[in-house]
């Protein structure tokens, strides 16, 4: 079962609405001079069910540019956290990546406050698609899609408490004017966004394709959230009607904006992949993506400089220009309950489930993995936890989960962060420069001080 978020569509039929509009009724002159932002529907202006549809799809597309990009050679959430972790290396000049990639940002890095950002207004344009569209639109595709407004609300505010410090504000801007929240700890933000998802929810009612396959990308937003929570059995519980074969999907195409994986990697060599070795020497903790040979990560050594001319250029193949890339598949919510039975010491019922994923062929996006070997119960609890964090980092790589599962390694594993993160040696643009950082979390920028109530994170722990 599989869904994209379809931009071209949506894209054409909003400029072509707003280019209808200004022919029949604009007077040229007054437009010219007129202090407008052409193709921009403002909330003011919604008064139809036709105008709502086009904030839902503006809405859209935010989350996916918020998560992974928009297309432009920037950064946005999910490409952060891989630098952050062991998923990718810089390979690049600029000093902003290579702290990231170091776990060494300040709270003024020009790159992370874009990123967060992002994040928030994508929180912002989906509560003005809600208001829009139960205003305007009470049908049942807008029921729909308010639905998976409110699910587009929580997985942003979890994903955001997932990677950044205890001490996010959460604040929407109403009529123009902010509203101005207290920060919330990591654990109050996920609470935040499971109330946001049971919001929408109340909206997926219906049993057709497209309302199930919104349906199953909340609960498994929702389950992420109470993971994070330490629900573990409730988290198992409320992906347990998951298809295995269910993907939600962003999509990307050239008439709207590549996938930034693709911009990052191939095209202009910003990233490489992964590695537990570089010259500097072992990097420990980090697992070697770039010469592990297994089907779920696919990388090619090229023989050839990256951006900075000096890195050698490890290039991932995982996503093309303009493949899609899901946030939630079934895999996902197959792994949500195993971890539950690791939790559990249910050793042997984690082993199956982890199994029957390997041994079947199975795709997300459209990257096929071919069906791999089953693996041998490992002996004890530490060495499950081990095998678990593992394998679900090669299923979910580059999508968005490797950050906070580390952090979670650190809280509710109690391990120390130098035996979780990339710890060792650093290499800054092929030569070696320092230690890698301590930081665990992304802190909220400089930026949210225009909110009087944010003053800096409330602490830096996992």
């Amino acid at each position: 079962m599989m869904m994209r978020i379809t931009d071209r569509a949506r894209g054409t039929a909003l400029i072509f609405a707003v280019l209808s509009v200004c022919i029949w009724g604009c007077n040229p002159k007054q437009e010219l001079l007129a202090p407008q932002q052409p193709t921009i529907i403002t909330p003011g202006s919604v008064t139809s069910a036709t105008a709502a549809d086009y904030l839902y799809a503006g809405a859209l597309s935010r989350w996916k540019a918020a998560m992974n990009g928009g297309g432009g050679n920037t950064e946005a959430l999910w490409n952060w956290e891989a630098l952050f972790t062991d998923e990718l290396r810089s390979a690049d000049t600029f000093s902003q990546r290579n702290d990231a990639d170091q776990r060494n940002l300040a709270t003024n890095d020009g790159v992370l406050t874009p990123i967060y950002q992002a994040a928030q207004q994508a929180r912002g344009r989906a509560r003005d698609a809600i208001n829009a569209l139960l205003t305007y639109d009470q049908s049942a595709a807008g029921k729909q899609h308010v639905g998976e407004m409110y699910t587009m609300m929580g997985y942003v505010e979890m994903a955001l408490s997932g990677v950044f410090c205890n001490g996010i504000p959460f604040g929407e801007t109403v009529n123009g004017v902010p509203q101005y929240t207290q920060p919330l700890t990591n654990a109050d933000g996920s609470k935040l966004a499971i109330a946001h998802i049971d919001s929408g929810l109340t909206y997926l009612t219906a049993t057709d394709a497209g309302t199930l396959n919104i349906k199953y990308l909340a609960l498994v937003s929702k389950a992420r959230a109470q993971v994070d929570l330490g629900d573990f059995n409730g988290a198992a519980t409320t992906v347990a009607s998951v298809p295995a074969n269910f993907q939600y999907n962003f999509d990307y195409s050239q008439t709207t904006f590549d996938n930034e994986w693709w911009v990052m990697g191939p095209s202009v060599k910003r990233y490489t992949a992964g590695d537990s070795v570089d010259v500097a020497g072992r990097i420990f903790n980090a697992i070697p993506f770039a010469t592990l040979a297994d089907p779920r990560v696919s990388v090619t050594d090229t023989k050839s400089k990256a951006e900075d001319n000096t890195t050698n250029f490890l290039q991932i193949n995982n996503w093309g220009r303009d493949d899609p890339i899901p946030p939630a598949t079934g895999i996902d919510a197959q792994l949500i309950i195993a971890e539950a039975r690791l939790k559990a010491q249910d050793i042997p019922g984690m082993m199956t489930i982890l199994n029957n994923l390997r041994t079947s062929p199975q795709t997300i996006g459209i990257f096929k993995i071919a069906a791999m070997p089953a693996l041998a119960a490992p002996p004890d609890q530490t060495t499950a936890t081990d095998l678990f964090f593992r394998e679900k980092a090669l299923w979910q790589y580059e999508r968005g989960y490797r950050m906070d599962d580390l952090r979670r390694l650190v809280r509710q594993y109690s391990r120390t962060q130098d035996n979780v993160f990339p710890t060792g040696n650093f290499t800054r643009n092929g030569t070696p420069s320092g230690q890698f950082g301590s930081q665990v979390a992304f802190p909220v920028p400089e930026h949210e001080k225009n909110n009087p109530n944010f003053h800096g994170c409330l602490d830096t722990n996992a």
